[in-house]
């Protein structure tokens, strides 16, 4: 196992979800991190299309150093150097772009491109992908996921991400998922920072008993 490698694992092990801050402000940035932090979140992703995503990165990581936290919707290599540069240990896509996995495993960050499909799968892990982003869950059921799960290899990190609720996480850990990337249920623009607090516990609990180590 790679040191990036490890750096997931280790992450996902403390607690297996990845909060999505789409939209999120630098102004927001830290004082939401921190109760994402308190409720025992390890990853936090800051989508690209957010407002001066690179400064909430900044913000983040030297706030938290104890968590992985980078950039999602990371759609060309040339966003790569600059998320690194800002901090970011963390390279989130909606899709398998093999030139952004490269770039990002070159820079040892982890990487977690999105897929549908196996053959998606097969090529984003052979690409050097750190682990796998099942999106939307939506079109990835739990069936689906069982069935990915049976042909894939037995390390590879299968996170859904997209509809995920506490209600429904149970039904995704039973067939195989690893840890889930959590986005508006958790944080939407215009929360306040005690909403977010309260869905971080809710999702954190649920996850507690859920998600398989």
């Amino acid at each position: 196992m790679t040191t990036t490698d490890s750096l997931l694992h280790t992450a996902l092990a403390a607690c297996p979800l990845v909060a999505i801050l789409r939209g999120i402000t630098p102004a927001e940035a830290v004082p939401v991190g921190r109760v994402l932090v308190d409720a025992g979140f390890r990853l936090i992703e800051v989508p690209l299309n957010s407002p001066d995503p690179l400064i909430s990165i900044s913000a983040l990581a030297h706030a938290f150093p104890q968590v992985v936290v980078g950039a999602g919707t990371v759609l060309r290599r040339a966003e790569v150097g600059p998320v690194q540069s800002a901090g970011g240990r963390l390279v989130v896509a909606p899709n398998f772009d093999a030139a952004v996995v490269q770039e990002a495993v070159d820079l040892d960050m982890v990487c977690l491109p999105g897929v549908v499909t196996p053959t998606e799968a097969f090529a984003a892990l052979a690409a050097g992908a750190s682990g796998i982003k099942l999106f939307p869950a939506e079109l990835v059921v739990p069936a689906a996921v069982k069935a990915m799960r049976a042909v894939l290899p037995a390390d590879a990190l299968l996170l859904p991400v997209g509809g995920i609720t506490p209600a429904n996480m149970a039904a995704y850990r039973s067939a195989g998922a690893n840890g889930f990337g959590i986005g508006s249920a958790l944080y939407k623009p215009g929360m306040s920072v005690e909403e977010v607090a309260r869905q971080a516990r809710a999702f954190v609990d649920a996850a507690a008993g859920t998600v398989r180590a």
